[in-house]
């Protein structure tokens, strides 16, 4: 039986500057227009992941139709004209140097389809971390419907406590060919890749499958159905993914749609405890709220001894709260939960702050009550999917913009 997650024919451009082919995922800089324009120019007229994606910062403008439809023919023309070197039935070790000096490890190869669910309280073997947005995934399906080929930005993820995954790759990388080795635009770090095929790819199947067979009794206790892969960053373009396949399913009725190239989707496999993976907590603040009102309701109905301790700030003032641990397997899952909830009847305005001293700043105001929270541990993440369904919006943080995942490898899906 395959496995999940498996390894697939990728594509690389053969003579391509990498430095002006790999460009960050479309939707960073989604305010800063500048970005992308420097992005371009960088490219020119070299072949670049900038003519084959649509950053999110130009969705919707009077032109989009259009500049779908080049980037579909772009596609083609990359293609007719030979851009691609195909590595057949291969995975890529990738190796990210971010901008601390730390290294964080990946696996590119494809994910099936039929084993991922987006949807809350999914049981199946990959899930989102959190709730999908359902309205921002029309825009992405106009670029991926006609597309020849894909270009991932999506991180799963895995919970190798033991790191016999991805590190058993990297521990041979020294005997394996290297594919790229460059530094990324616009201080993107530096990044290389080398070539995982034939028995090195069947040595991973092999501790893969092994390692699947746990998942079981590593979340031995907890109320929901244990799963194997996670997917942090691109949820919502794996979901896109995800619908795109469903629709030519619907579209083909009585036609085995199985083997066919849109029933995968390629993905970075990183683990959640490797050295350089860092979750940084995302705090709360409410503003032109009665915040000592807002503070009373979720000390009556949120706190119990033990729980989780969080520290909040309003008008010059500060204290702690200790909320349930029965209510949820992280703390930003009770006070989310809460304040949800109140928000609905009761006048406030969330914000999502990333910086402690903002946050605190922010709160300084009388009407303003703001909740500094705690990093989640990374043993959390799958208990907490698992438990409660998702995690809820803006749990965490995984790095910074300019660390998040470039285009680089691609697959055809049609």
């Amino acid at each position: 039986m395959k496995n999940i997650f498996q390894s697939a024919d990728i594509l690389l451009p053969k003579n391509a500057d990498m430095t002006k082919w790999a460009v960050i995922a479309c939707d960073q800089f989604t305010s800063d227009q500048a970005y992308w324009d420097r992005v371009r120019v960088t490219a020119g007229d070299a072949p670049s992941t900038i003519n084959l994606i649509l950053p999110e910062a130009e969705l919707g403008s009077p032109r989009e139709a259009e500049e779908v439809a080049e980037i579909n023919r772009t596609m083609d023309r990359y293609l007719r004209e030979g851009v691609f070197a195909v590595y057949p039935d291969s995975y890529v070790y990738v190796e990210r140097t971010l901008e601390n000096g730390t290294i964080r490890k990946g696996l590119v190869g494809m994910v099936d389809l039929d084993a991922y669910d987006y949807n809350v309280g999914s049981t199946s073997a990959v899930r989102a971390t959190e709730k999908t947005v359902p309205e921002r995934i029309p825009p992405r399906q106009r670029v991926r419907r006609d597309a020849p080929i894909e270009l991932p930005h999506v991180l799963l993820l895995c919970d190798d406590h033991e790191k016999k995954l991805i590190e058993s790759v990297a521990a041979k990388k020294d005997s394996l060919p290297c594919l790229y080795d460059f530094d990324l635009m616009e201080d993107g770090g530096h990044i290389r890749g080398w070539l995982v095929a034939g028995a090195d790819a069947e040595a991973f199947d092999a501790t893969l499958a092994a390692y699947a067979k746990t998942v079981d009794s590593k979340y031995e206790g907890l109320k929901g159905v244990p799963m194997v892969f996670a997917v942090g960053d691109g949820n919502h373009s794996l979901a896109t993914a995800k619908s795109c396949y469903e629709e030519l399913k619907a579209n083909h009725p009585g036609e085995d749609m199985s083997r066919h190239p849109a029933r995968y989707a390629l993905v970075e496999l990183e683990n959640i405890h490797d050295e350089a993976q860092v979750f940084e907590p995302i705090h709360r603040i409410i503003t032109h709220t009665d915040a000592k009102a807002l503070l009373r309701a979720l000390e009556e109905s949120c706190c119990a001894p033990g729980g989780y301790v969080v520290r909040w700030y309003c008008g010059g003032e500060h204290g702690e709260v200790s909320l349930d641990r029965a209510k949820s397997e992280l703390a930003v899952g009770v006070l989310q939960s809460f304040l949800d909830d109140y928000l609905k009847t009761h006048e406030g305005e969330i914000d999502y702050i990333h910086d402690d001293d903002a946050l605190i700043a922010l709160a300084e105001p009388k009407d303003a009550l703001g909740f500094l929270l705690p990093a989640m541990e990374k043993s959390q993440l799958f208990r907490g999917v698992i438990s409660d369904g998702a995690l809820p919006r803006k749990t965490f943080s995984m790095g910074h913009s300019r660390e998040k995942r470039y285009y680089l490898e691609g697959r055809k899906i049609k």
